[in-house]
């Protein structure tokens, strides 16, 4: 008896079930400060994200990881909640408090039942505006840091995301260092330079408070005039006051790293690629089973005409679980457990890349498989069953991904930092059903380019580079680096460290 025998008539793929992303308000306070409130009946929980349109990428680059480490800092205390008691504050309310800090985005978030918004509010502000930033709790945050990078470079995977952004940006560009900052730039952060950074965050003009939830009753605007008015205050104190100033100025660009404006005048982070041809650089780990591979090149912005057919091409090419890529190293040669690859698009031109560890002895047959699959998708027009398949599941998942108001949110908030129109997402799902096999192509003719791409491993050197040399990838380097445990730099192990 067959398994279609026992388990009857196999069901086929429902139809996406019907989704309006919600529709929200926006509203320009006099501060310059603009507020978007989501209305979502019946969802008592709200979140509000107080999101500024500056992150990483417009740290000056001798204070890199300052941003980063200013995000975990502040809520270890405030001006009238010192220490622990501004988690118990937001304990009190039945509110959670987070902070975090991305390529492009400075964000302060806070969720609570709708009937407490205000004073939800009025702490998030307290947090945002008067973070004491405690010396000894910065150097905790600090040393914890360093020790991470430690570990990094000791971890494959780690060491090869890193490697391969220094190796496809110019060295002018911020993508091309540690998003929390190096050993030489973190080691000189102090409450002083954090202090600083604050400053040139905490600017209405390039802010936004997105609040999402059952608003029912709330004038979520005049409550944000309210209680963030003070903000206009703390952000021209940072604008204006000597270093402080400097760093979000226009005549900062060059230590930042910015170049060109982006939406409503904000500067979009340098990102100049270093690659003019196919170049392979491998970092030697002796002894090591598998080889961690990144392949790929400078990818794309957010804001491009053909996002949408980009997209659906990345997931034809490694996004979806059935993707070229999987279905040749994983179904068909058994090369690895799993393989990806896409865009990391930013303000700035983010990468693309391939994403793949492999068994040590197979590392040049999966990196010429996954070339091959680089250029037949540039070559050769996908399936109409590949186009139907990621068409559905990019238009299947979307309402999923707006399950809660903490995710609705967080969307709202991304078209504010990437300057798109408010009706964006409302057209998503209709724009990805319109991606032809063509548009497809195109994508990936236009912004695939195999023959000047990085080709970064992490593995052993004494297996994989006469078989990395005899391919001819392209020009091959190998670099064998002192690494955390080693004894006088002689490429061996301390006992115990693996």
């Amino acid at each position: 008896m067959t398994l279609d025998e026992i388990l009857g008539v196999r069901p086929s793929p429902g139809q996406p079930r019907a989704y309006s992303f919600p529709p929200f308000e926006r509203t320009s306070l006099p501060s310059g400060l603009q507020v978007l409130a989501v209305q979502i009946p019946g969802r008592p929980l709200v979140s509000a994200n107080l999101i500024v349109r500056r992150g990483v990428a417009d740290e000056p680059g001798d204070l890199a990881g300052a941003t980063a480490l200013v995000a975990r800092a502040m809520t270890e205390g405030t001006e009238r909640y010192p220490g622990l008691e501004l988690i118990e504050a937001a304990e009190r309310l039945g509110s959670t408090l987070h902070v975090e800090a991305s390529w492009d985005a400075f964000a302060a978030s806070v969720e609570v039942a709708a009937s407490r918004l205000r004073a939800a509010l009025e702490l998030l502000d307290e947090l945002v505006e008067r973070p004491t930033f405690p010396a000894e709790e910065v150097a905790r945050l600090r040393d914890e840091r360093l020790n991470d990078l430690l570990q990094m470079r000791a971890e494959p995977r780690r060491r090869v995301e890193q490697a391969f952004s220094e190796t496809i940006y110019t060295a002018d560009s911020p993508y091309a260092r540690l998003a929390g900052g190096d050993e030489s730039t973190v080691a000189r952060l102090t409450r002083d330079e954090l202090t600083t950074i604050h400053r040139t965050l905490m600017a209405p003009d390039r802010a936004a408070l997105v609040v999402g939830g059952d608003l029912t009753g709330f004038d979520v605007p005049r409550m944000a005039e309210e209680v963030l008015g003070s903000l206009a205050r703390a952000g021209a104190t940072g604008r204006g006051s000597g270093a402080a100033g400097s760093a979000g100025s226009a005549g900062a660009s060059a230590s930042t790293g910015s170049v060109g404006v982006g939406p409503d005048g904000v500067q979009a982070p340098r990102s100049a690629s270093a690659v003019d041809r196919t170049i392979v650089r491998l970092y030697h780990r002796p002894g090591s089973v598998q080889s961690e591979v990144r392949i790929g090149h400078v990818g794309l912005p957010r804001r491009v005409p053909d996002f949408h057919a980009v997209q659906v091409m990345a997931a034809i090419l490694g996004g979806l679980f059935n993707s070229r890529l999987q279905l040749n190293l994983r179904e068909d040669k058994g090369y690895t457990y799993g393989v990806g690859a896409g865009f990391d698009m930013r303000r700035g031109a983010g990468p693309f890349s391939v994403r793949t560890a492999v068994q040590t002895a197979v590392t040049v047959p999966a990196i010429a498989e996954s070339l091959v699959e680089l250029r037949r998708m540039r070559d050769t027009l996908v399936t109409d069953a590949e186009l139907a398949v990621a068409r559905d599941y990019m238009v299947g998942v979307f309402p999923l991904r707006f399950e809660t108001p903490g995710a609705v949110v967080g969307a709202v908030g991304g078209l504010f930092v990437g300057g798109l129109p408010d009706d964006e997402l409302a057209r998503y799902r209709d724009l990805v059903e319109a991606v032809t096999a063509a548009d497809v192509q195109k994508a990936a003719q236009d912004h695939i380019h195999p023959d000047r791409l990085a080709i970064v491993l992490v593995g052993d050197a004494d297996i994989v580079a006469k078989d990395l040399e005899a391919a001819g990838f392209g020009d091959l380097e190998v670099i064998r680096e002192e690494l955390p445990g080693e004894v006088d730099g002689a490429g061996e192990a301390a006992e115990g460290d693996e």
